[in-house]
Formats: structure tokens, sequence, C-alpha cells
């Protein structure tokens, strides 16, 4: 059966006038359908076949089900597209093809044209919603941004959660705005030019409200991850459970028009398969692509350094199209922080700053203290540098923070604005998160809304054990669980209201960045001589180069003809200067 043909008739899929009902469960005895609708509640004996059940039923679209599975309690369908009662309730039953797009126009972007901007749905407007986001389009765009990243939002309990504990990979959040919520937010951000990369996880499930254990032999106690037992993709029963979730790639690009993908902690992918699943996602999704004449992205998380992800897959790699890469992040923040535990500890040397703008990786196989002294990463010779997504903040290194603070409550300013105009004027691709590009005073701190209070207490209670290894303190951890950590979390929008200079510094760079940096040969050579970052671009004939300053005593290169000071700015002790080439010798 084709990957296409799957894809639409597992789940409730119309076809005419009835509905097909159709679940993989090689697990179980029996399945019965209990429908609910306007006339009451229907139950049905599925019938199966090859490890499938399946059933032709008379529902509309609103109509509500549940799935029995050998008698257990009734629970939602693995592949719900909405879960209106949270992740315990009914699957409602939706129909795809009653969206009225309008992107038939639109291509998608080459990765050399990426200007993330990572943003969490629940905290990026004070509603909270897909329809809200929208209204901040024009901004980025003006911004210069784009591509968003949509932090997950695949069905999580409650109704605040960052979306890591999602526990119906197929179901959009139902608070957020459901699926035609996610559409009218790609649809807009497509019409205002702007590409969307959705954040998935693929390497574990939340535990309240997983209920695939029931269909099928999803997990496998062979392999371990810091969530528990690792799903299973190369055990015995793997290919339905490798076919699921190589399909949700597929589903978000074919239902909800994707531009891309983001996969949460692929080192935490257990898979000693002949074909790795990252390869079989990656070839699946490019075969898509083809097939809608669109330009499709398959980012990778990880922070093992491994160029191996995104080498082509007749070099042996997997064929990715790019990595967060950690090494940037890391020394910009050891550095002007002067935070020296955790993962921190192999960087605070500013020459690690250069060598992460110029090769990407500034760990290639050397000892990581760390890790107890392991090598950690492989060389990147031969990694385009867009390959590398790279920021000097995210959700991440911001909310697994003990208290969630932002770089505006940690460095001075102008060691603020040094670290975006190498950022943003990087070769790699550059990933801004929220708020960042204003100044954002507001925390962003990790919270959540579980139902079960063993839950509850064991996520407080982790938290606090998280911080031991880092600099910050853990004797204030805020109650993930209180409501009031939610709405802390959320962006202060007036300050982008008036005079703001960050916002006016971030603009300026991202231009230059249009005009220069995408055009160019992209290649970088970034050198430290005298606590100056000499930075140009490319490395042969540069047409842009930066000189960042990095202690209080030297002096930045003012050079002659030939080139134009494009921007400078100088605080805190340090100080940037951008020249590009004058239109004299262009």
């Amino acid at each position: 059966m084709s990957s296409k043909v799957l894809s639409t008739t597992l789940g409730a899929n119309f076809v005419g006038d009835s509905c097909t009902f159709r679940v993989w469960a090689p697990s179980a005895e029996s399945v019965t359908l209990r429908l609910m609708n306007q006339h009451g509640s229907h139950a049905w004996p599925m019938q199966f076949s090859d490890g499938y059940f399946s059933l032709n039923a008379f529902a509309r679209p609103g109509d509500k089900y549940f799935y029995i599975v050998d008698q257990n309690k009734p629970v939602p369908d693995p592949v719900s597209r909405l879960l209106p009662e949270g992740v315990h309730g009914p699957t409602e039953i939706v129909d795809p093809e009653k969206f009225a797009w309008t992107d038939s126009a639109w291509r998608g972007l080459p990765l050399r044209d990426y200007v993330i901007y990572e943003l969490h749905i629940g905290t990026f407007t004070p509603e909270g919603t897909f329809d809200a986001a929208i209204g901040k389009l024009p901004y980025l765009k003006k911004l210069g941004v784009t591509v968003i990243e949509i932090m997950p939002v695949a069905a999580f309990p409650g109704t605040r959660n960052w979306g890591y504990d999602g526990v119906s990979p197929y179901a959009v959040q139902a608070s957020y705005g459901g699926p035609d919520g996610l559409k009218r937010l790609v649809n807009a951000a497509h019409a205002n030019g702007i590409a969307v990369v959705l954040d998935v996880v693929y390497n574990h499930l939340g535990n309240e409200g997983n209920y695939l254990q029931l269909f099928g032999p999803y997990f496998t106690d062979k392999h371990q991850t810091p969530w528990g037992e690792a799903i299973n993709f190369d055990q015995p029963g793997c290919e339905g459970v490798r076919r699921y979730f190589a399909e949700n790639a597929l589903y978000w690009v074919r239902e909800y028009h994707m531009d891309g993908l983001r996969l949460d902690a692929v080192q935490t992918i257990k898979d000693d398969s002949a074909r790795h699943i990252l390869a079989e996602i990656k070839a699946d999704v490019a075969a898509l692509a083809a097939e809608l004449g669109r330009q499709i992205c398959v980012i990778a998380e990880t922070d093992e350094n491994d160029a191996n992800i995104v080498r082509p897959v007749d070099a042996g790699g997997f064929g990715l199209d790019a990595i967060w890469s950690d090494d940037f992040h890391h020394a910009i923040h050891a550095f002007f922080t002067g935070e020296r535990k955790g993962y921190y500890q192999d960087f605070g040397r500013p020459e690690q700053i250069a060598q992460a703008l110029s090769h990407g990786f500034v760990f290639q196989g050397e000892p990581f203290q760390f890790w107890d002294g392991r090598p950690r990463g492989t060389s990147s010779a031969g990694m385009p540098a867009a390959a590398h997504v790279i920021c000097i903040q995210n959700h991440d290194q911001v909310g697994n923070r003990a208290n969630g603070e932002r770089l505006t409550a940690l460095i001075p300013r102008g060691a603020r604005m040094l670290a975006a105009a190498l950022l943003l004027l990087a070769c790699e691709t550059p990933l801004v998160f929220m708020g960042q590009e204003y100044d954002e005073p507001n925390p962003f701190l990790f919270f959540t809304d579980y139902g079960d209070p063993a839950l509850q207490q064991a996520v407080r209670e982790g938290r606090k054990q998280e911080f031991k290894d880092f600099d910050f303190a853990n004797d204030h951890v805020p109650d993930p669980q209180d409501p009031a950590t939610f709405e802390r979390s959320k962006l202060n929008w007036q300050l982008t209201q008036g005079e703001n200079p960050m916002l006016d510094w971030y603009t300026s760079l991202l231009a230059l960045r249009k005009k220069f940096i995408k055009t160019c040969e992209p290649t970088c050579e970034a050198r430290l001589i005298d606590g100056v970052i000499h930075m140009q671009i490319p490395c042969e004939e540069p047409t842009l180069k930066v000189f960042a300053r990095l202690q209080r005593t030297a002096a930045l290169p003012d050079l002659g003809v030939g080139w134009e000071k494009a921007l400078a700015e100088e605080g805190d002790g340090y100080a940037v200067s951008v020249w590009v080439e004058s239109l004299d010798t262009r």
C-alpha cells in the first residue's frame, strides 16, 4: 500500500456519503467503534484484516467517537485530527477538504533564504491562539523574518504546555484553535511571503493521555530514553510504528501545507534498522515535495554535532537539510554570562565564537567534559553553512533555566547588540526566539496543566533536580502547574510600539542580511585578533565585514577606500561595526 493511500485511510475519512474508520491495532483481539452524534450513541464491532480494524458508517463532520479496545475503557483514535474535550475525550470527525486554501501559487523557500522566528502559540499573543498570531505576521514581515517555526501543537494535556508532552501526534491542540485555526495561520503566512515550519516530536510521547500501547507495539524496553521506554522503530512489529510516524510527517505537509518540520531531540530516537527512521522520513517528505512542486525542509535538533544527519544518503548519511547547531549559542552565552556549569563548562573562550562562525561546530571530536571526557562531534567539513541553524536564544536555552531568564536579564545591552550582529550576519541559518528582537523582559518559564496529581508533583520535583549541574539557583523554581507561571511567560507587545533601539537594530541587520548575505557565496572567515572578532563574508573577495569588540580596550578597524560603514553600535564596553563594499567598487 502506498504511503498516500495509507495516510488517507487511517483515522476517519469521508468516502461519498459515508465515513470509513480504520485503525492499526495488531495487538488487539477486538475493537469497537462508539459513535456519538445528535441522535445518541451507537457501538459497532469493527472488522479485522491484516493488522487493521475498519468499518464504514454514516457520520458527519462534528460527530465524535471513541474506540474500545479489548473491553478497555473508551479512548480516542490514534489518528485523531481534533480532540475538543482534551486528550482523554472523544475524537471529533473533521473533513480536511472543507478548508478553502488560497496559497496555490506558493512554492516555499530555499533554506538559504531562511530567517527563522521561533514562537510558542500560547504565549506569543495575549489570546494564545492561531488566529491571534495571524495579526503579528505583518510585524514579522517588516522585521525581516522569512520563516516562523511553531513549537509543537499536537494535542497535550490541559491548555498550558510547551507542546513536548503531546500524546496525539495527528491532533491539533483545540485550545489554540484546532485544525482550521492552524490552516488559517499557515495560509495567511504564505500570503505574507512567510514560510511555516512545525516542531514535531518523534522521540517520545507524554505520560497523560498516552493510549497508543493499547493498539500495538509502539514502545520497546530494548532502548531507553530520558522519558522511559523508546518508541519502537526497530523491534518486532515496528513496521506499523514506523509508518505511523513517517505518515505523520507527510500529513503536516499535505494537509496543513507546512514548509518544513523540526524534529525534536533526534539523538533520543533509537533505531538500529538498516535504514534509520530519519532517513525514511526525509525520503518520504522529499518525494511528496517533488509531487507537490514545493520546497520542504526537514531540520533535526541534536546536541551531538553529528554531520551524518545532513550528509547525503549516497555518502552514508540521513540526508536531512539542517540541524540545530548548539555551539554558537553556548560560546556566546558562556563568554558573556560567565556561566561555566553544565554544558557551559566546555565553553567560555572567545575564540570559540569565531570557530563557530567559521565552521559551525566548535567540537568536532574533541573531549567534552560535560560528557565525562568522551569525544563530541564530527567534522563539519562539507556541511553547507545554511545546514547549521544557530541562535543566541531559543525556547530550550531560555526555558530550561530555573527562572526562565532571557539575555535581557543576563548580559548588558551592548553585548546583546554585538551578539545579534554576529548571529544575523553569519552564513549559518539564524533563529530568533520570540521577543528577543525587542528585548522582551518577561521570562519564558516551563509550564504544564496536568490533571494527574502524581504527575503534577513529579514534574515539580523533576524541575528542581534538573538544575543541580548548573549555576542558576534551584530553590525558587516557579511551579509549572501554577497558571501564573504561564501568564508571566507571555510577550509584552507594547514594547514594540514607539522607540525601541533593539528592534531597530534587528530590523537594520536583517535588511543587510537580505542584501548581502542572501546573495553571496555562503562562506565565512572569522578570527579573534587582539580582542576583536574579524568576520568577513565570503572568505574570498568579501563584500561584508563585521568587527566585534569583546575586550574594552581594543580598537575597531577603520576601513578605507572601497568600504562604507553600514551600521555601528557601542555600549557597556562592547562595540560592533558593519562594513559593506561601496557601490563604487561593486
